[in-house]
């Protein structure tokens, strides 16, 4: 007797035939597409949830940054009475020198006075507030001489070209005299909003004149050009008023 199992021959009928043959297998075929279209649903979710976290995170940082921009600007306050300029222009003496200094310049009234009485070996002059910008700054006392000469000269009405050649010949004649190595500490900034708790102007930063008469690049081997920043150089070279330029890289670029 023949084995018609052994002989019977299979088939293998292809999938798309199998889901549409028969009635279960209809239901097997929704049953796979119930699956499919839930699955998609799932993912869509997904990714929709993390866009939204992610926009959500983005507006956080932007609000906190805005918000901490807010707070700085809320700090800052305009330079408006002789309090401020004490208090500012003693941001160009050394730190530790501040309490104890002495501060002469414009009040708010257009006076030429001493602001704040100082008995060490500093000098600060005030920012003066009838100009733009902020410009303050502290030098040795054994430059006040040169200094008071300069501020006569422009309240006569001379020209800076005309102050530079009186206190020239002045220099040449024992007249007016300049300690080398005597150092001149300026704050200045763009900006005259300052914040009240630290003193510290809004964008100003700091610049170091240090003079030595008649010096030149021969005689102290300093370049007379700049040749990068935050290198020393020597400016009016070979005059009364030659000096180094040091001027330190802001804060933000240090």
């Amino acid at each position: 007797m023949l084995n018609t199992r052994r002989n019977k021959k299979t088939f293998y009928t292809p999938i798309f035939l199998i889901l549409t043959e028969t009635p279960k297998n209809l239901q097997t075929m929704k049953h796979i597409l119930t699956v499919f279209i839930f699955t998609a649903f799932l993912i869509s979710c997904n990714s929709s949830d993390k866009t939204k976290t992610t926009t959500q995170e983005a507006s956080s940082t932007e609000a906190t940054t805005e918000s901490t921009s807010k707070d700085i600007n809320k700090n800052l306050k305009p330079i408006e009475t002789d309090e401020d300029l004490v208090a500012t222009a003693l941001m160009a003496a050394p730190e530790k020198s501040r309490l104890t200094s002495k501060v002469i310049g414009y009040n708010m009234a257009g006076e030429f006075v001493t602001l704040k009485e100082g008995d060490n070996e500093f000098i600060v002059l005030a920012d003066d507030p009838t100009k733009d910008g902020f410009n303050a700054a502290c030098y040795h006392k054994n430059l006040e001489p040169f200094m008071a000469r300069g501020r006569a000269l422009r309240a006569e009405g001379k020209s800076a070209e005309e102050i530079f050649a009186i206190r020239e010949e002045e220099m040449k004649s024992g007249k007016l005299k300049i300690t080398p190595g005597s150092t001149l500490h300026i704050y200045y900034g763009p900006n005259t909003m300052y914040d009240p708790e630290t003193a510290a102007v809004d964008g100003a930063q700091l610049r170091y004149v240090t003079y030595i008469p008649w010096a030149t690049s021969e005689t102290i081997g300093i370049p007379e050009a700049p040749t990068a920043p935050n290198h020393p150089w020597l400016m009016n070279a070979g005059t009364h008023r030659a000096h180094i330029m040091l001027s330190p890289l802001p804060k933000d670029k240090g």
